[in-house]
């Protein structure tokens, strides 16, 4: 049997009355992003940004027909704001600004910010973040997440790197996750961790093709839409940069903190104070942060070499008045473990570095459970 194809998608999909009860979303022009792998269906609805929350039963109603047709194993729609969708609404004058910055006594009150969203059952989120790719983020985050665990903590890893997925492999995780009702996801397992990535619903080699709203609604499905059970913490291995996926994040959900990871170059320290900076404009508390490839042991001399320099993450971390969580040396076992999908930690349990890990892991919880709650900062995605 022929695969399912975009145009059955939309052809079903004008089955779908739009906002204006009159209409199907595809003569509106509400969807886009109409993505299909391995007989999964990923498209968007693009929808009025302040009409968004009420319009969630049409989502409902465009992912209930798609997984109705033949040859449909699952789908994944997204809600994505537009102001100008579906139907045109209209922009309430500004209120006149008063003088000196103070609030006009007349003007309408803004409705009241709403408060971050958690996820039930989940004590701590923690984003693993760079400034830039390349430097261990993701190995750092699954060792990091490891470390917590073997410090008898409940543990959950949420790959958030919708482009370039690498939990799969770094776990050593196959299969596609199961669903409850159609809707919730069970996360998948090994090692004692849960695990949720995009690289669970698509085939490696894939190539995502998604807009930024598509992402960050995807990603906010991932987290919010999959049966984690009570957890302690949950850790999310950011994308490198300082992009859409980190002010997603840093706007809806309520971080515990964030851990930046960088080499000792001067290089990536730069990149690495990007994220930073980004972090503390968006209220995000900086956990500390982490100095991986710090230096080399050989492996036949037992003897140091700085191969990027050493010290540079330490120093950064006092300059700036964050903690220092602790270095990472650059080691062959680190390297292969990785990819054969037996992190370290639980590869080498007794061994040094794993050690190493374990007290990052810890020190990064003292932070934790030291960091207050911050509110939403105002982000607007326009």
């Amino acid at each position: 049997m022929a695969g399912i194809t975009k145009e059955q998608v939309l052809e079903t999909l004008k089955t779908v009355r739009g906002p204006d009860l009159e209409h199907n979303i595809v003569e509106l022009g509400m969807v886009s992003d109409v993505f299909i792998s391995d007989g999964k269906v990923y498209f968007s609805i693009t929808v009025p940004a302040e009409r968004a929350k009420d319009l969630e039963p049409l989502r409902l109603a465009a992912e209930r027909v798609i997984k109705e047709l033949p040859g449909v194993k699952g789908a994944l729609v997204a809600l994505t704001a537009d102001k100008k969708a579906g139907a045109p609404a209209a922009r309430p004058a500004p209120a006149p600004a008063a003088p000196h910055g103070h609030s006009h006594p007349h003007a309408p009150q803004q409705p009241p910010r709403s408060a971050k969203i958690g996820v039930p059952g989940v004590k701590a989120i923690i984003a693993v973040a760079s400034g830039k790719g390349g430097v261990g983020k993701s190995t750092t985050a699954v060792n990091l997440a490891l470390g917590l665990l073997a410090n008898g903590l409940r543990v959950g890893i949420l790959d958030a790197d919708i482009y370039g997925p690498s939990m799969p492999r770094l776990l050593k995780i196959s299969g596609r996750p199961t669903q409850i009702d159609g809707r919730i996801i069970n996360p998948m397992e090994n090692y004692g961790l849960k695990v949720m990535s995009m690289g669970f619903l698509v085939e490696e080699e894939t190539a995502m093709i998604w807009r930024g709203p598509m992402v960050q609604s995807a990603l906010l499905q991932m987290l919010r839409e999959v049966a984690w059970g009570e957890l302690d913490v949950l850790v999310v291995d950011m994308p490198p940069g300082t992009g859409d996926v980190q002010l997603t994040m840093a706007q809806q959900v309520p971080l515990a903190g964030a851990v930046i990871v960088s080499t000792p170059q001067d290089l990536a320290l730069i990149d690495a104070r990007k994220g930073l900076n980004m972090f503390r404009k968006v209220e995000v508390p900086v956990l500390g942060i982490v100095e991986n490839m710090s230096y080399f042991i050989a492996p036949d001399t037992g003897a140091r070499y700085d191969i990027f320099g050493h010290g540079g993450a330490r120093k950064e971390a006092e300059r700036i008045g964050v903690p220092f969580l602790g270095e990472v040396p650059l080691t062959m076992g680190i390297r292969e473990t990785s990819d054969a999908g037996t992190p370290l930690v639980v590869a080498e349990p007794d061994g040094v570095v794993a050690g190493i890990y374990r007290e990052i892991a810890a020190n990064v919880w003292k932070q934790v459970i030291g960091s207050p709650q911050r509110a939403a900062p105002a982000i607007v995605f326009e």
